[in-house]
């Protein structure tokens, strides 16, 4: 009988057991859980989901990218409307996806490469310092010829008029690029009509924009912004990024 009660309270024993530990690894992953959930909260709070209906900004990125250039643009079209509706997917593309160093040491995960680019809207070519390594390379020419193709609008800033140049398909159209470059751009592309930078920040000329890159990227975002979209539009998001207060910070 001793053994039988002795059995009995081992089986309870082991029971109890197995049931406490069941509940401690059952805490154990509702706070695994828990803690998954909050850090893929915080990660995805903002993030806007790709919409194949939304029309698709491109923003081609390399490494020695002034991010200044690429930042301007998703600046500009990332911001909802008023009543918080997305217009835009704004999307950044490289060769590859290493990611991308700026000129200015920051380091960029591009969302897709040249082989699996969506279909685009409107193509934002930006500059680099030194642009030898890029309109010499023969991918990223021909990812922009392959792209104007498809795009309603292009539109460079700074010294990625260089990269216009060299694929050739902006030829007998207006271009502007950084102040001082226009000469050696007339030069090297005499079949662009490379205006006056010293005078002029931005032109438009048919499909193709441009301007002298840095901060007047904005300027080229917001113009295309307000073609594609409309002048209230445009104010709102001046009026969302403080630019009134930027053009007014002496007063």
């Amino acid at each position: 009988m001793i053994r039988k009660f002795g059995f009995i309270t081992l089986i309870f024993a082991t029971i109890l057991t197995s049931c406490n530990n069941d509940k401690s690894k059952t805490k154990v992953e509702n706070i695994e859980i828990e803690k998954a959930e909050q850090k893929t909260d915080t990660l995805t709070k903002h993030l806007k989901p790709f919409n194949p209906e939304l029309p698709t900004i491109g923003l081609l990125m390399y490494n020695g990218v002034l991010q200044s250039e690429v930042i301007a643009t998703s600046d500009v079209f990332a911001k909802p409307t008023e009543n918080g509706k997305q217009l835009f997917n704004v999307i950044s593309i490289a060769e590859t996806e290493n990611p991308i160093t700026s000129e200015e040491g920051m380091h960029f995960v591009p969302d897709y490469t040249f082989d699996n680019c969506p279909k685009l809207t409107a193509l934002f070519v930006p500059s680099a310092y030194d642009m030898y390594a890029q309109v010499h390379n023969e991918k990223i020419v021909n990812f922009i010829k392959e792209k104007n193709k498809e795009v309603k609008y292009i539109v460079s800033n700074c010294a990625g008029a260089q990269l216009i140049g060299k694929s050739g398909i902006a030829d007998g159209y207006k271009i502007v690029t950084w102040i001082g470059g226009g000469k050696e751009l007339q030069k090297e592309y005499p079949n662009l009509k490379v205006q006056n930078d010293s005078l002029v920040t931005f032109v438009e000329d048919g499909k193709f924009s441009s301007s002298n890159g840095n901060l007047a990227s904005y300027i080229s975002a917001l113009n295309l912004l307000e073609k594609m979209t409309s002048s209230d539009h445009k104010k709102f998001v001046e009026s969302y990024l403080y630019l009134d207060r930027l053009q007014n910070w002496k007063n």
